[in-house]
């Protein structure tokens, strides 16, 4: 069964080799039927690997391993292109495939008419395959390649439509920012070797299963988890390298949806835990991923308070999310992390997904403050949209709702979490809650109000008109809802985030219902059992937290109706206070601080000293001084070479003069 790995690996990749090399002459529908195929049927064959997996009883854990070939070999260092498929990575596996084939699909009505058709979807299918090499190498060089090469796909797909300036701007902003990450988890992949003598995290982990192996420095292990969880900040979207994931919505909406949902921003929560071992042993590395990951949900969750653009909203709140799951990874919960990246990539796919919809009704109008009224006109997209907006809220019983409170519980209870943890991801749950009920007041909810004429001179509006979606149906009336070919992935996303959650229903709730397991957790048990964090047992306690957040997340959903609700209120609270809507609206000023401190002063150091000093004066100087000097010896030469053959005898005589006495004085001495 392990061969299967090869197929399900490779079929991405042909099919971009197909539309990338082919696709213009192929036409569009032989474009989307290779790009679907290429995802799909590796998501069917994931399923295959599941069942394989199951049906194994390894006494510690189930994995498939295949070595594809021969990669490096250089001295002691020894790295091998191969695959590896246990508990953990079979779930990414599923997430990626499956989840990814239903973007595919989606793409396939949203981008019809696009000129660049075949490119869009070869970059599709290259970004899956990246995933794939991420997620299923053996050891941390093929995951890196991996590692990269999303970071490639999200510089090719943010910046797609490239004519527009901003668009490639973003795209850039993406790749350079990602590299600084990348940076440092290279260092830590060194680091790591000279500790272990290898990179497979498998041995890795098991060389620390009963503790530090003997003599081995805990400073060194403490500094391979900060750096690798330098390259998490960077692929994952944490302070100080999240600037880059909210720009990233210039890409088309299924872009958004793949980056933001299903793949290369969860990179860093794998990576985590799949290095579990390392994690557990390097305590000061797992309290500032729990900080940093608090601070960056409720810093991303405020910004989203006061955003207009429906995808902006969206950018922040995936910042957010994925601060909760390194709140999780922090706390020890590597279950409970991979959990609400697994429902995450439900409701958030589903949102994306159902903006874009929303979009392309609204004839490409991102502004929330011109719609409203929409769920009479688009009913599939309204309910979908709504139960991911359930979901991500936390109301009971979808998906969220199970994901959420568990990360709550163990920023609060468990030995690496802290009550103010617990606060400060509680106050950003809070804020999730708001801003999502505030979108479906603003879009879905009251009157529609319509695009008015000149909408385009609004002063903080984004226009993607150029590119978003040409689609003939979409233009001028009212606004219809999509075609079935991006209906339908809203309706299975809708569907997963009402029912997802049952997967990981924590054992609180579950002895309530007739001890009905924690599935997830369960599965995911061999790949985390020596790492495991303790918590406090306090059902009382629980459940009361548990009722403060659901009470709370009810609570907001009242308010912002209040806020919202009947007549065209389309005015913020926050606008009675302008110096934080200032604040909020301009993001903190994060982007600002960064032009100040490090771009400015790299830029005009860059200019100043390495352009008009080392270039110009000491490469260019030494160049043009060696060329001088060499024109003025050849001239001086040259003039030697005048065409008197009188001149040539002088000159040939005078040489012979010379060797003569020196093999005079050569004999004397």
């Amino acid at each position: 069964m392990e061969n299967l790995l090869i197929p399900v690996l490779l079929l991405p990749l042909v099919g971009a080799m197909i539309n990338g090399f082919a696709g213009k002459k192929l036409g569009d529908k032989v474009v989307s039927i290779v790009g679907i195929g290429a995802i799909a049927i590796p998501g069917l064959l994931a399923w295959l690997l599941l069942f394989e997996l199951m049906g194994m009883d390894g006494e510690h854990g189930n994995h498939l391993s295949l070595t594809l070939f021969e990669w490096i070999h250089v001295g002691a260092f020894k790295a091998d292109f191969g695959l590896w498929l246990d508990e953990l990575s079979v779930v990414m596996l599923l997430i990626v495939t499956n989840i990814g084939a239903l973007i595919h699909l989606y793409s396939v009505g949203y981008m019809k008419g696009d000129p660049s058709y075949w490119r869009f979807f070869a970059y599709l299918n290259l970004f899956i395959f990246s995933m794939l090499c991420l997620i299923l190498g053996s050891n941390l060089l093929v995951l890196f390649l991996g590692w990269e090469g999303v970071g490639l796909c999200s510089y090719l797909l943010i910046g797609f439509w490239y004519e527009n300036s901003d668009y490639a701007k973003a795209g850039k902003k993406a790749f350079v920012t990602n590299r600084v990450g990348d940076f440092g988890f290279a260092l830590g992949m060194m680091l790591l070797f000279a500790l272990f003598g290898t990179l497979e995290p498998s041995e890795i982990n098991h060389a620390l299963e009963h503790g530090l192996p003997t003599g081995m420095n805990p400073k060194m292990i403490e500094a391979a988890a900060l750096l690798l969880f330098v390259g998490a900040t960077g692929k994952s979207a944490q302070i100080p390298l999240f600037v880059w994931l909210p720009d990233a919505m210039a890409g088309p909406t299924p872009v958004s949806a793949l980056i933001h949902a299903a793949t290369m921003v969860t990179a860093g929560v794998y990576m985590i835990a799949r290095l579990n071992g390392l994690f557990f042993h390097a305590e000061f590395a797992m309290h500032v991923v729990l900080v940093i990951g608090a601070a960056t949900a409720l810093l991303a969750a405020t910004i989203g308070l006061v955003q207009n653009d429906i995808k902006k909203v969206l950018a922040y709140s995936t910042v957010s999310q994925l601060g909760f799951m390194f709140v999780a990874m922090g706390a020890g919960a590597w279950a409970v992390g991979i959990f609400h990246l697994m429902t995450h990539a439900f409701f958030k796919a589903c949102l994306f997904l159902g903006s874009g919809s929303v979009i392309l009704a609204m004839h490409h109008e991102q502004d929330m403050r011109f719609y409203g009224g929409l769920s009479k006109f688009m009913p599939k997209t309204y309910w979908t949209f709504f139960a991911a907006t359930l979901a991500i809220s936390g109301i009971f019983p979808f998906a969220g709702f199970f994901s959420k409170d568990e990360i709550l519980w163990f920023a609060y209870a468990s030995d690496r979490g802290h009550p103010v943890i617990y606060v400060v991801v509680l106050a950003a749950a809070i804020c999730t809650a708001f801003y999502m009920f505030r979108i479906m007041w603003m879009t879905f909810w009251g009157e529609h109000r319509g695009v008015p004429e000149g909408h385009g001179d609004h002063d903080d509006h984004d226009d993607h008109s150029d590119h978003e979606g040409d689609h003939d149906d979409h233009h001028g009336g009212d606004p219809v809802e999509s075609p079935w070919t991006m209906t339908v992935p809203l309706i299975v996303l809708g569907a997963l985030s009402l029912v997802g959650g049952f997967l990981g229903v924590p054992h609180l709730l579950g002895n309530v219902a007739g001890h009905f397991p924690n599935l997830l957790h369960d599965w995911l048990h061999p790949v985390f059992q020596y790492s495991e964090v303790h918590y406090t047992h306090a059902d009382g306690l629980e459940w009361g937290l548990m009722g403060l957040s659901l009470g709370l997340a009810l609570s907001v959903w009242g308010v912002t109706a209040m806020l919202w609700r009947g007549k065209d209120k389309l005015t913020h609270p926050l606008d009675k206070v302008p110096a934080v809507h200032k604040l909020l609206w301009n993001k903190w000023y994060v982007d600002e601080l960064y032009e100040v401190a490090l771009i400015g002063p790299i830029v005009k150091f860059s200019r100043e000293v390495l352009w008009k000093i080392v270039d110009e004066v000491c490469i260019d100087g030494t160049v043009n001084f060696v060329g001088g000097v060499c024109k003025t010896v050849a001239d001086g030469l040259g003039r030697l070479q005048n065409g008197d053959v009188g001149n040539y005898a002088t000159v040939m005589v005078g040489g012979m003069l010379f060797l003569l006495l020196c093999l005079a004085g050569y004999g004397l001495w």
